[in-house]
């Protein structure tokens, strides 16, 4: 149903796609201007259910078209592409209601909350015919593409291993939060990962069926307040993820070390490092970071309010739909993202190696409390903060 306006590019007619916007907060407004000021694409319609949200977001990139109805929505502006930049516990719900319409879709990371929800998802994509995107901005981004690069001219020797850190948030809330990033970005460098080993602690001890909770910002079920996992990917690379609560969240621990056989690589959002030397050397020659050089993609403006990654994000959908293909963060590899979470949840509750994928699709930590008598967990706060203050009082503390 969705239909197309056409542009000239280049001396050439190509397709504009058209974009609804379903959720205005912080990532719905940064998705909107990046596919705002992209010159293939065309914001229709926006859509939350607060008016304020509409009308800051609507005023800003001129958007007259704004909805509290997503049904509305898609039926009055026919979009090529519905965006949903909303909280994690609505992605199912709100793909499989958006499907319906026969539009490509794209949703924020993590794409659902458990794999069986994922798998139905992907279901009704094929079933329909579309293509769909899972927000991991990271991965198109200026220091990925530079790190990428790095890897095929051969800078760094062959990838041996590769060691990724979080923000110090709560270690299964960090995992299931900017965890899909980590993971997005491992699988993109080493290719699939084929098992997860893990261990999980809370209050310094291994977790404990009562240790499982439900998620701050409704991301599901999770447990442990620090969590390391080991991945292992093909040609025998293997990668550490470290999701460790800290007294404060600290961004400055967050990025991935790439080892090689002749140097190293670091990797975080903007930034994209080299070492030419596998090994620390104190006080050699060769043991000085050197920054690579970041290129933007023709029509991103520095110094405009579209985030950069973002706005590369949506530059690959265009792309991909031009050429008939997955997109680079497709829904196929946001599963395989939601497939190494599970698993390592899964390892750290079983105490044993879990190999992927999984034959069981439900959430592994429901099972495991089930199998001891317990039922779900109760809802819990959606406010990280208060949240955090309940377990810690859980924890007596």
């Amino acid at each position: 149903m969705a239909v197309t306006s056409e542009a000239t590019v280049n001396g050439g007619a190509m397709r504009t796609y058209r974009i609804a916007i379903l959720g205005c907060r912080g990532r719905g407004t940064s998705a909107a201007r990046a596919y705002h000021i992209h010159p293939r694409c065309q914001i229709v319609g926006l859509c939350d259910l607060l008016p304020e949200r509409l009308q800051t977001l609507g005023e800003e990139l001129s958007v007259s078209a704004r909805f509290t109805d997503l049904d509305d929505m898609i039926k009055e502006t026919q979009p090529d592409i519905v965006a949903m930049p909303t909280a994690t516990e609505l992605h199912y719900d709100l793909c499989m209601r958006v499907l319906e319409y026969g539009t490509h879709i794209e949703v924020e990371k993590p794409m659902c909350a458990t794999l069986d929800q994922a798998d139905t998802v992907l279901r009704k994509v094929r079933a329909k015919g579309v293509r769909m995107a899972v927000h991991h901005q990271g991965r198109c981004g200026a220091s990925m593409r530079a790190i990428t690069t790095a890897i095929k001219e051969g800078r760094i020797g062959e990838l041996r291993y590769m060691t990724a850190s979080g923000k110090g948030y709560y270690g299964g809330y960090g995992l299931m939060n900017i965890g899909t990033h980590l993971v997005n970005n491992l699988l993109h460098l080493a290719g699939h990962c084929r098992s997860v080993s893990a261990m999980a602690h809370t209050d310094g001890r291994p977790v404990e069926p009562e240790d499982v909770l439900s998620s701050p910002s409704g991301m599901g079920t999770i447990c442990g307040e620090r969590i390391t996992a080991t991945l292992h990917f093909d040609k025998n690379v293997t990668g550490t993820l470290i999701h460790h609560r800290f007294s404060q969240v600290d961004s400055t621990a967050y990025g991935i070390e790439i080892m090689g056989t002749d140097g190293r690589l670091f990797w975080k959002s903007g930034e994209a490092w080299h070492l030419p030397n596998p090994h620390f050397v104190p006080d050699g020659a060769n043991d000085q970071w050197v920054a690579l050089p970041l290129s933007y993609l023709d029509g991103f403006d520095p110094g405009g309010a579209a985030n950069e990654a973002d706005y590369a994000f949506v530059d690959e959908f265009v792309q991909a739909l031009d050429e008939k293909r997955e997109h680079l963060c497709s829904g196929v590899a946001g599963r395989h993202v939601m497939e190494v979470l599970m698993g390592i949840f899964e390892s750290a509750a079983y105490g044993q190696r879990v190999l992927l994928p999984q034959e069981d699709r439900h959430h592994p930590l429901l099972r495991w409390r089930k199998e001891h008598g317990l039922d779900d967990p109760e809802p819990l706060p959606r406010d990280l903060f208060t949240w955090l203050e309940l377990e810690d009082q859980r924890l007596g503390r």
